[in-house]
């Protein structure tokens, strides 16, 4: 049954020849648990149609139950004549099932106003019954590069939502911003939050953007940000990077870095992309600080997960400081890998005394992974592979992969165009399970997340431009049961697309067509369009 739903549902089939007309007689009832949903099918559907679709259990209406005995997750969309009715395993499941119907209505259902105040919205006569394949089913947005407003990080969430994805891996820290509120150390965000300038292209360009950037979220911001997220059933997982990546924070608190060896009071927020060798220095003093930082940080994410980065941390600052290497002996530690391990494990435990769970990069393995850590696989599979075999939890998002900032086509058409060439097709035919690990090694791989890293994305259109359309492909390789890579029907999900473009249009998202960037897609910006090489860029 053809119905162009992205992504595809596990069973479909037409329950009849008819169809069910929305009218402004529809009433929309909301067994308990469900009373999000409606609020939500009312403000999205309901102002795309003009109709109020009110309370009320009459016939002829949209109806929202909960059956524990489905997947939390599934659900089970029914359209008859008579009316609607979407039963999920949870409120979860039933949200899911509304963006089903959402879907089924056309594109002009995705509008914030009617676009035709006569026009007839009908639902064909249909049964689907659904479920993801996993129950992580993430984005990250990295907004330390480049700051995205609060008003962008809520239409992302409400585009993961209609995309069915329910992970929000808000990336807050790095050497070129610090983020996010924290009270008890103010200079985080006073200081922190703003660099001078920034590097033009990627990180062997030598092009400079003199304009000064910066932002950061109130902790009220980030209450608003999760709420929003849990309307549409989204977790949100925050990223605080340590011990690497961290010279933002030094730069407000000098006393964070390796005094004995570098003059940390002259290092300002990094205004370069790459690997910066400013580390933090391992003392009780740093560990007491990023404690303080985290209890701020768990009181306003109620994610089981929080993620500590852990990923590309020099080790020269280390081997050069007496203070580290007698740190080391203290602790009988053989290398300064062992070392970052001593800073993971102290946040795993730290971290699981609150009821919380540690994830990092694939870094954390090195020197011995901490024992309640995850693993967010990035650098190809190795690590998760690494990970599940030795009954680790993964979350899969290989760079070669799932990177939504590389290029999408070679020739210079493509803005600032740079690393490997990532196709639509490319992204339908990801794997998240290698095939190396066994079936009971399979159950640790909790889901798959692609990463949206912005050090060539200076607005909301740039980075519209780089994820869309090619999140709907991985959002379907990460719900749907899809055959192996090499038998996917890709132009089976080309046509279903056709309609998924004009979804997008009616959601205001400036993505990349299938036939390459429209005119003013291919202008430099801000940023330029150097050619920028092939090495990884977290």
């Amino acid at each position: 049954m053809d119905l162009d739903l992205i992504p595809a549902p596990g069973a479909a089939h037409a329950s009849g020849a008819g169809h069910f007309l929305l009218t402004p007689a529809t009433t929309l009832s909301a067994a308990a648990g469900t009373e999000g949903v409606a609020r939500w099918i009312r403000s999205t559907v309901g102002a795309a149609t003009g109709l109020p679709l009110g309370p009320g259990a009459t016939a002829g209406g949209i109806e929202l139950v909960i059956d524990p005995a489905r997947p939390r997750e599934g659900y089970r969309l029914a359209v008859t004549a008579g009316g609607v009715r979407i039963e999920g395993g949870s409120a979860a499941g039933v949200f899911y099932g509304a963006q089903t119907l959402r879907q089924l209505l056309g594109p002009d259902a995705f509008r914030r106003a009617p676009l035709d105040p006569d026009a007839d919205w009908r639902l064909p006569e249909t049964v689907i019954e659904d479920a993801p394949r996993f129950g992580w089913r993430g984005m990250m947005l990295d907004v330390a590069r480049h700051f995205t407003p609060k008003e962008g990080v809520l239409r992302q969430l409400d585009l993961l939502a209609a995309h069915k994805l329910n992970v929000f891996h808000f990336h807050l820290t790095d050497d070129q911003g610090w983020r996010i509120e924290i009270k008890r150390y103010p200079k985080l965000t006073e200081d922190a939050a703003w660099r001078p300038r920034s590097k033009r292209g990627h990180r062997h360009s030598s092009l400079w953007d003199e304009t000064p950037h910066g932002g950061f979220y109130t902790q009220d911001d980030i209450r608003e940000i999760v709420a929003y997220a849990a309307e549409r059933h989204i977790t949100v997982v925050p990223e605080i990077e340590l011990p690497g990546h961290s010279q933002a924070a030094i730069h407000a608190y000098p006393h964070l870095g390796n005094t004995d060896v570098v003059d940390t009071t002259a290092l300002g927020v990094w205004d370069d992309w790459g690997v910066n060798p400013n580390v933090l220095a391992p003392t009780d003093e740093v560990l007491r600080f990023y404690e303080n930082v985290f209890e701020e940080v768990i009181e306003l994410f109620p994610a089981d997960f929080v993620h500590v980065g852990g990923d590309e941390c020099p080790k020269e600052q280390w081997k050069a400081s007496p203070a580290a290497q007698a740190r080391m002996r203290e602790l009988g530690l053989k290398d300064e890998d062992e070392l970052q391990s001593w800073f993971i494990r102290h946040f795993d435990a730290w971290l699981a005394e609150r009821g919380r769970r540690l994830i990092g990069w694939d870094e954390i393995l090195e020197g011995g992974l901490a024992p309640g850590a995850t693993v967010a696989s990035w650098l190809g599979y190795g690590g998760g592979i690494a990970a599940a075999k030795a009954g680790h939890d993964v979350v899969m998002c290989p760079y070669q992969q799932v990177y939504l900032d590389y290029r999408q086509a070679d020739g210079d058409q493509e803005p600032v165009p740079i690393a490997y060439v990532r196709t639509l097709e490319d992204f339908y035919r990801f794997e998240p399970l290698p095939p190396e690990l066994t079936e009971e090694q399979r159950k640790h791989v909790l889901g798959t997340q692609a990463n949206v890293w912005t050090e060539v994305m200076d607005s909301q259109e740039r980075i519209d431009y780089q994820v869309y359309p090619r999140l709907a492909a991985f959002a379907e390789v990460a719900w749907s049961e899809l055959p192996a890579p090499d038998k996917r029907d890709f132009t089976d999900f080309e046509g279903r697309m056709a309609a998924h473009y004009r979804r997008l249009d009616a959601l205001g998202v400036d993505y990349r067509p299938a036939g390459g960037p429209k005119p003013w897609q291919q202008r430099p910006g801000v940023l330029g369009r150097p050619i920028e090489g092939t090495a990884p860029n977290v």
